[in-house]
This record gives C-alpha cells, sequence and structure tokens, in this order.
C-alpha cells in the first residue's frame, strides 16, 4: 500500500470503508426493479441470478438496461465515495461493494455474479483501465456471443491492464475481486467446457 498503515488508528476506518461498500453493494437492484415492474420474482427465473444477464430473460431490454446501470453505479459509487478518504480506503469499499453484490445478506448471501459491479469499480478506480475491461467484454461478447465468457476474459485480463498502467495497488484488487468473479461463475464454466452454456441471442439483447 502506498502509505504507511497503522492498524490501531486506522482498522475502524477501514471497518468503516467495508461495511459501507457492502451494503452499497448489497442493494438488490435487479430483483427490486423487477418487482416493481411485476415481472415476477427474478430468482424464479432462468437462472435465478439477480444481474442484468438474466433479468433480459424477463424479455424487459429496459429493466435489464436499469438493472446493468445501477449495478455498475454502486460500485463506482462506493469507489469515489471512499476516494475522498485516500486510496487505501477506496480500494476496501470496493472489495466491500463486490462482497455486498455477491452474497447479500437481504437474500441470504445469494447474489449476482459481480460483472457489472466490477466494471463500475473498475472505472471509477481508474478509468481508462475500467474502458479496456469493458472493451474486453464487449469484444468477447460479440465473438463468441457467450456472456460468461466475456466475463472471465474481462475479469482475468484487469488484473494485467492495472499492472501494465502501473496501478499495483488495484491490479492487486482487480486480481482478488477476479477470484470472487470466476468461483460464482463455475456453474457457466462447467457449461462452457460441456458446450451447453447458453449464447446470447437476439432475442435476449
Amino acid at each position: 500500500m502506498p502509505d504507511p498503515i497503522n492498524l490501531t488508528a486506522d482498522l475502524p476506518y477501514f471497518a468503516i470503508a467495508l461495511l459501507v461498500g457492502y451494503f452499497l453493494g448489497s442493494i438488490p437492484f435487479g430483483l427490486i426493479l423487477t418487482r416493481l415492474a411485476g415481472l415476477g420474482d427474478i430468482r424464479q427465473i432462468g437462472s435465478g441470478n439477480i444481474g442484468a444477464t438474466n433479468v433480459l430473460r424477463t424479455g424487459s431490454k429496459w429493466i435489464a438496461a436499469a438493472t446493468l446501470l445501477l449495478d455498475s453505479g454502486k460500485g463506482a459509487v462506493a469507489v469515489l465515495l471512499g476516494k475522498n478518504f485516500g486510496p487505501d480506503i477506496a480500494v476496501l469499499a470496493a472489495a466491500g461493494a463486490l462482497w455486498g453484490h455477491l452474497f447479500p445478506v437481504w437474500l441470504k448471501f445469494h447474489g449476482g455474479k459481480g460483472v457489472a459491479t466490477a466494471m463500475g469499480i473498475f472505472v471509477a478506480l481508474y478509468w481508462p483501465v475500467g474502458l479496456m475491461t469493458l472493451g474486453t467484454w464487449l469484444a468477447v461478447a460479440l465473438v463468441t456471443r457467450y456472456s460468461s465468457l466475456a466475463a472471465l476474459f474481462a475479469a482475468l485480463l484487469a488484473p494485467v491492464y492495472f499492472w501494465f498502467s502501473a496501478q499495483y495497488q488495484m491490479a492487486e484488487l482487480a486480481a482478488f475481486m477476479a477470484v470472487f468473479i470466476i468461483l460464482k461463475h463455475h456453474q457457466n464454466i462447467r457449461r462452457l467446457i460441456n458446450g451447453t452454456e447458453s449464447k446470447i441471442s437476439r432475442q435476449n439483447e
């Protein structure tokens, strides 16, 4: 970390950063928006995931787009709030936001897969790398039409982008986040290997 850390003095601030990030990240926008729109419980539709990709399966592009923006936004807001108190606080708030999305206490710790929230975090941390990561997702998705494969490539390459941009603390955070995102995609990885993973169809765009 860039500055010396006094754990005794700094630990309460670190804990607050994690908690604020967590509670921001834990807001289940996909579930909230689909219910408000009268589309039912998103957890009972498609993959049961609360993220934008599964929201698309309701047939509402607008709700899916809103879910994507809000899930990205909560990650960005956590980082931007944290930046007011230094880079360490921003990184901890980012980690908390991802954990909140993946394991929201309100949904018995069954959350989304973290891709949109991670994108918002990366853009807020260092926008050039955020855009490169988003570009990676778009490129892989357009070529392969697998949303999950695009997410895996983006998660794996984000730490590399940060490292070569000399953002070493952020590279460590991105590597940490990639581990959780990959673990959350374990079923998708199995389906990709078996050739049974669903592609992005024009119906679901």
